[in-house]
């Protein structure tokens, strides 16, 4: 395979500081709503039990926002993909429409996999198991988010009380309460505990960018490279939004204050992996310049390294990138 000088992949490692936030929960224990904490070694290599986002809750904010642009640019879509269904091209089959019948008239599994990298974007670059119709075709996503991890020390959760008011403060419902509790003091009130994180987070993903468009199956491109470079537009974006609006739980009381966000971008221009690693490790920006400069010994100029300190400087960077985006045209001759 060779390069055309476009963007084969991409990858972000940042830190960022989320404060008083709830944005990813794992349920509920009574009157208590439960944090979601995970058990990880940390750059000390001691075992720590700290907060954490999952991966797809930040997959389903960036798809989110990837779906909102789609429709803007007038990408192709599928019915599931316009109406932002989970099932995407499953839900397309299921209704029988001209997608479902495109792919039963296509006469292989590489040239189903063409009807729905022509036919819809959002699958294309976010990623489907098309089960419906007695098929079993996957399509992996060309973005893959690591889990937003606290860093240890850095990072709590503490929880807080809260009372929800019942609108029924009628004489019947007032007596009611009075001979089961014993009291009249919590009449008309629900009593909860709901949680809120703070703390400096790793954040890790990876653009797959060359992928767009590419039929994995078939090894060839199902779309031209304007349409690839138009989705690639698109997908820059949507990842630049899911910083600049981090949506998840509870936002309509406890959205999240978004104090900093500093890391690393880098860029591969060659076969080769943009450089990615953990910001679990303080001295990860250096690591990822180190990396970069290694592989540039090997594939000269294949490994843009763009440092940012803020989430200005992030969205400038992103901007440019998306300005100057150019799909990467993988090539077996």
């Amino acid at each position: 395979m060779t390069a055309k000088n476009g963007m084969y992949s991409v990858a972000i490692s940042a830190q960022a500081i989320l404060d008083l936030h709830s944005l990813n929960n794992e349920g509920g224990e009574g009157n208590q709503i439960q944090t979601r904490m995970v058990n990880i070694i940390g750059a000390d290599k001691k075992l720590h039990n700290v907060n954490a986002i999952s991966g797809d809750m930040f997959k389903h904010i960036q798809a989110e926002h990837l779906h909102r642009l789609a429709v803007a640019a007038k990408l192709p879509l599928s019915d599931g993909g316009r109406t932002f269904n989970a099932n995407r091209v499953n839900y397309d089959i299921d209704a029988g429409n001209e997608l479902a019948k495109a792919l039963e008239a296509a006469d292989s599994d590489p040239a189903k996999l063409d009807v729905i990298l022509q036919q819809c974007a959002v699958t294309d670059m976010e990623g489907i198991l098309v089960t419906s119709g007695g098929l079993s075709l996957p399509r992996k996503s060309v973005v893959e988010f690591g889990w937003v991890v606290g860093m240890p020390e850095y990072v709590e959760t503490d929880t807080y009380f809260h009372v929800k008011y019942v609108s029924d403060r009628s004489a019947s419902a007032r007596s009611k309460a009075e001979g089961e509790e014993g009291r009249t003091a919590n009449i008309g009130q629900a009593i909860f505990h709901r949680p809120a994180s703070s703390g400096i987070y790793a954040v890790v993903l990876n653009l797959e960018t060359a992928r767009i468009g590419f039929n994995d199956l078939a090894q060839t491109y199902a779309i031209s490279a304007e349409e690839r470079q138009a989705r690639l537009k698109v997908l820059l974006e949507s990842v630049l939004y899911t910083f600049v609006e981090p949506a998840g739980a509870m936002r309509s009381t406890q959205n999240p204050h978004l104090v900093d966000f500093c890391g690393v971008i880098t860029v591969s221009r060659d076969v080769i992996p943009a450089p990615c690693l953990s910001p679990l490790n303080d001295g990860f920006a250096t690591d990822v310049e180190r990396v970069a400069a290694a592989l540039n010994t090997l594939h000269p100029a294949a490994i843009e390294v763009k440092r940012f300190k803020s989430l200005g400087e992030f969205a400038e960077l992103m901007a440019d990138l998306i300005q100057d985006a150019t799909p990467f045209a993988l090539s077996l001759a």
